[in-house]
């Protein structure tokens, strides 16, 4: 479960970096992230599920995916982002919906409903075995190489879209979003600029979704397409705080850590407070996600900038 949380989190704060770079650092308001999320993620998974599986098989289906990612991002950008922010909200929305429905419908091809399980190369199987011995107490299995292949991977990708928002090309993305008619006033084609964020973005969001797929060896439309990781992801940026990057960091590790341990600490709450009247009712396991909206809202009323936006007049 550690190994998991662990995982979970590095994919979870390259996806809500590249969303950062939308929303922070561009102010483009855009739900079509997911869409982007899931089509690497089934690259990866029906790569690996129709055809034997070979690193060979898996980077061509990252390649396709990226390429249909590119096409579609373009497409959204032309179309979108000459529109209105609450107009281009929402046709983002009805891409993304649509593409979830698709990804559900056709269950000959995507699984469904149910999605796919799927085989990885023999490297990255659990029950392969780098070393006869044990390292720190576990033995580097195909499940460990997995986690160091993700660790690896995001750390890059958060690394260059850490590079990417302090160039002088996220300088101009920061004016856009500050003063748009005065950016274009200054010179700035504001369009092509807003196209290559999105289509930058949509990348990164990509190349995360296969990395989680690897990961999970599970492709499906709830857990790769489904509202509930935009909702999440969104939830992340406003914790960690809009336009810093590192907020999600820090939101995601305190997010997916309290999806993963809320319910069994309130488990533990819960057998200590047992006589306790009321309390030890509140603290069901079952209402786990009642304290976690609590705990969300006390860090928007304490951090209405986020963490890291707060933290930072204070450095």
């Amino acid at each position: 479960r550690p190994l998991n949380t662990a995982a979970t989190i590095c994919v979870y704060i390259v996806l809500v970096a590249s969303y950062d770079l939308l929303l922070g650092y561009t102010g483009i308001v855009s739900f079509a992230h997911t869409m982007f999320f899931g089509i690497g993620a089934y690259g990866v998974g029906l790569a690996l599920a129709e055809a034997e599986p070979t690193w060979g098989a898996m980077f061509v289906g990252v390649l396709l995916a990226l390429m249909l990612t590119v096409a579609l991002a373009l497409v959204v950008g032309l179309f979108a982002l000459r529109v209105r922010a609450i107009f281009h909200a929402m046709i983002t929305l009805a891409v993304a919906s649509s593409f979830a429905v698709l990804a559900s419908q056709l269950s000959d091809f995507t699984g469904g409903e149910d999605g796919k399980t799927f085989s990885v190369p023999d490297l990255l199987s659990p029950s392969f075995s780098l070393l006869e011995n044990e390292v720190f107490g576990r033995s580097v299995d195909g499940k460990v190489i997995t986690y160091y292949i993700v660790f690896i991977g995001c750390l890059l990708l958060f690394l260059f879209l850490l590079r990417l928002v302090n160039s002088p090309f996220g300088r101009v993305l920061q004016a856009i979003r500050e003063n748009e008619f005065r950016a274009e006033a200054l010179g700035y084609r504001t369009v092509v600029y807003r196209i290559w964020a999105n289509c930058l973005a949509a990348l990164v969001a990509a190349l995360a979704g296969a990395l989680m797929a690897l990961w999970l060896r599970y492709v499906g439309p709830k857990t790769m397409l489904g509202f509930e990781v935009m909702t999440d992801i969104l939830l992340i940026v406003v914790i960690g705080g809009m336009g810093t990057m590192y907020g999600a960091v820090i939101g995601a590790a305190l997010f997916i850590i309290a999806q993963n341990y809320l319910k069994s600490l309130m488990d533990d709450g819960q057998a200590t407070l047992a006589g306790v009247p009321f309390l030890g009712e509140a603290l069901h396991p079952d209402r786990w996600m009642l304290w976690l909206g609590v705990l969300f809202i006390l860090s928007i009323y304490f951090f209405p900038t986020g963490i890291v936006g707060k933290l930072r007049p204070a450095r």
